[in-house]
């Protein structure tokens, strides 16, 4: 095996702590190519869908990659900016966000990149420029408050393929969840709280997190109990009662069963009970995106006030809010505990490079002779 990444190593090359961001991913462009190319990938992830290979190859390759890339095209055409997905956009302003707050403590030899499970900017590309700037020490944060399988788990699998193609090893650190995480729900809190004050506040919060089959759920994914417990300390935090609220799950696809209730059906179901006013927050998504913005914004929306609902009010993810920053850069912090930042001055290079220097020569004393 050809390992990569030390090749031009010097010893007086800086060593630095990395930060490295995750979220999910997002195809290059709104077109139907660029969706079949990040769907294939994304759909193949044997920790996305449960299903034996040979079997899901003849599904995925025979049916889903001739229909789906052309309608996920024509929904991302719909929410793409200039500068790219939403998703996209999202993840890179909370990754500066979180640089501009750790290193105005910690200074330059703390790095905070961000990469996509699927997609672009990749997590081997990231890696590589990480470990060109000297990161010998890693901590990684997937941008999933609840922990699936699907999402985690699939991003801790990415990174240790990644590594297995490196001869040189960071230190690692992996946060693989904070669905209870007291800062994180302070700042959903307050968010929330400050919608409420520029818009008012409807009849229900219907809190809608992205769904997962069921069988994940008995085979043993805590998801769905992470979920509800974020639910409920939210609840908590905003004086709600267990009629104020509800927790609901979209997104899915197939026809198996799926974590309930659905998000759809319920927002369909409610106004023949009453209830004619909503607010929707999506706490397990840290960044608006297509789920988002035209699943929850758009097409629920019309579900909703087609059913005779009269008041729809959508509140934004998190994003780049300066309480969803602090919480992250917390979070962060705390789990770098015990790793000393590297100091690198130029005192300390240079000995560094005279005593590999000694020791180099030590080595091939003699050789000669």
């Amino acid at each position: 095996m050809q390992y990569t990444g030390t090749a031009n190593f010097s010893h007086d090359h800086p060593e630095k702590i990395g930060v490295l961001v995750t979220n999910l991913g997002t195809p290059d462009a709104p077109t139907t190519s660029a969706l079949r190319r990040y769907l294939a990938e994304f759909l193949w992830d044997p920790r996305v869908v449960e299903v034996p290979r040979p079997i899901w190859w003849m599904i995925l390759h025979g049916i889903i990659l001739r229909i789906r890339p052309s309608r996920s095209a024509k929904a991302y055409s719909g929410v793409w900016q200039p500068e790219g997905s939403p998703l996209l956009i999202h993840t890179a302003n909370q990754a500066e966000g979180i640089r501009k707050e750790l290193q105005g403590k910690y200074g330059n030899n703390l790095l905070v990149a961000f990469a996509m499970r699927y997609g672009n900017p990749g997590i081997g590309q990231v890696l590589d420029e990480l470990q060109s700037q000297g990161v010998r020490k890693l901590l990684v944060l997937p941008l999933y408050p609840q922990y699936s399988a699907s999402t985690s788990a699939s991003t801790f699998d990415a990174i240790a393929k990644d590594f297995t193609k490196r001869r040189w090893l960071p230190d690692l650190r992996f946060i693989s969840h904070y669905p209870d995480y007291p800062p994180y729900i302070e700042a959903m809190a307050e968010h929330i709280q400050a919608h409420w004050k520029a818009h008012g506040r409807n009849q229900k919060l219907i809190l809608s997190y992205h769904g997962v089959p069921l069988k994940y759920l008995t085979k043993g994914d805590p998801y769905h109990c992470e979920c509800h417990k974020t639910s409920r300390l939210l609840a908590e935090r905003l004086g709600l009662s267990s009629d104020d609220y509800m927790t609901t799950f979209q997104s899915r696809f197939g026809r198996e069963e799926w974590l309930q209730p659905y998000t759809d059906e319920t927002l369909k179901s409610l106004p023949e009970k009453g209830v004619k006013s909503i607010d929707v927050f999506c706490p397990g998504f840290s960044s608006d995106c297509l789920e988002t913005v035209e699943e929850i914004d758009e097409e629920n929306r019309e579900y909703f006030e087609e059913a005779g609902g009269e008041s729809f009010s959508y509140i934004p993810a998190l994003n780049a809010t300066s309480g969803h920053i602090r919480a992250l850069s917390q979070l962060i912090e705390e789990n770098l505990q015990g790793w000393q930042i590297p100091k690198n001055s130029p005192e300390e290079l240079s000995a560094r490079v005279e005593r590999a220097q000694a020791q180099k020569n030590a080595q091939y004393a003699g050789r000669d002779l």
